[in-house]
C-alpha cells in the first residue's frame, strides 16, 4: 500500500475562502432560476422589518421565496452573510449623490438620511455594526471626500466622521428603545408613556434633588418632536466641529 502523501501548499482547506462580495462580483454563472441576490436581500428586508432580525433564517427566507431551502445558498454561505446582504440593500437606498454645499451640508445630509434608514429598519443599528459592504463604505467615501479640501490629515477626517454618524447611532438607540418601550407596554405616544410614568417621576421630583430637570419637565415643549432634537443636536455637532477645527 501506498504511503499516504502529506498535504501540499494547494490544499484548498488552507487557502482563504472568498468573501460574499468578491464572489458576487465574479461573472454570474447562467441562471437556473429567477433567484439573484437582489431579490433575496429584498425578501429578507422585508422578514426583518416586520418580524424583527431573529426571524431571519435561510428556511424562513426560502418560504418567503417560494423556493427550495437551499436555492439561497447558491449566493449566501448562511445568515451572516444573509445579513451583509442585506445591510447592502438597505445602504444602497442612501441618496448619497443628493445635491450639498460643502463639507457640513454634506455631513447634515448623511446623517439625516442615516437616522431616517435606522429608523425605518431599525435591525441595522445591531446588524451594520458586524458588517462591511460596498455600499456601506460608499458613505464614508462621500463624507471623506466633502472634507479632503479643508487640511485635515486622515486621522482627523476619521475622527470628524465617526462623531457624526456616533451621534446618529446614539440619538437613533434611544428613539428605538423608546419606541420599543411604548410597543411592549401598549402605549400609543408621549402622553401616555408620561401617564404611566407618573408616579415614578413624581416621586423623583418630589426629592428635591433634580430642580433642572424639574424645569424641563415643566417647560419643554418639544418632549415629543425626535426630528427636532435630533437636528438641533446635529447641528451643534456640526457647529463645534468647524469652530474646533476652524474650517
Amino acid at each position: 500500500m501506498p504511503a499516504p502523501q502529506a498535504p501540499t501548499g494547494d490544499d484548498d482547506r488552507t487557502k482563504p475562502q472568498a468573501s460574499l462580495w468578491e464572489r458576487l462580483a465574479r461573472p454570474a454563472p447562467a441562471p437556473r432560476t429567477t433567484l439573484t441576490p437582489h431579490r433575496i436581500a429584498e425578501a429578507a428586508v422585508e422578514i426583518a422589518d416586520t418580524e424583527g432580525l431573529d426571524a431571519v433564517t435561510m428556511r424562513r427566507l426560502a418560504t418567503a421565496l417560494g423556493v427550495a431551502p437551499m436555492a439561497a445558498y447558491r449566493y449566501v454561505s448562511g445568515k451572516d452573510e444573509l445579513i451583509e446582504l442585506m445591510v447592502d440593500f438597505v445602504y444602497g437606498r442612501l441618496p448619497l449623490d443628493a445635491p450639498a454645499a460643502g463639507w457640513r451640508d454634506t455631513m447634515r445630509i448623511l446623517a439625516v438620511h442615516l437616522r431616517a434608514m435606522n429608523l425605518a429598519h431599525p435591525w441595522t443599528v445591531r446588524a451594520a455594526a458586524a458588517s462591511l459592504s460596498p455600499n456601506q463604505l460608499a458613505v464614508p467615501e462621500r463624507a471623506f471626500a466633502a472634507l479632503a479640501d479643508h487640511g485635515l490629515d486622515a486621522d482627523t477626517t476619521m475622527a470628524v466622521f465617526r462623531t457624526v454618524t456616533g451621534y446618529v447611532h446614539g440619538s437613533v438607540a434611544a428613539e428605538i428603545a423608546l419606541q420599543d418601550l411604548q410597543r411592549d407596554h401598549g402605549w400609543s405616544g408621549g402622553d401616555e408613556t408620561r401617564a404611566a410614568l407618573a408616579p415614578r417621576m413624581s416621586f423623583l421630583m418630589n426629592t428635591g434633588r433634580y430642580p433642572a430637570y424639574q424645569r424641563y419637565l415643566h417647560e419643554a415643549t418639544r418632549k415629543d418632536d425626535p426630528t427636532w432634537q435630533f437636528e438641533t443636536g446635529l447641528d451643534c455637532v456640526l457647529t463645534g466641529i468647524a469652530t474646533h477645527l476652524g474650517i
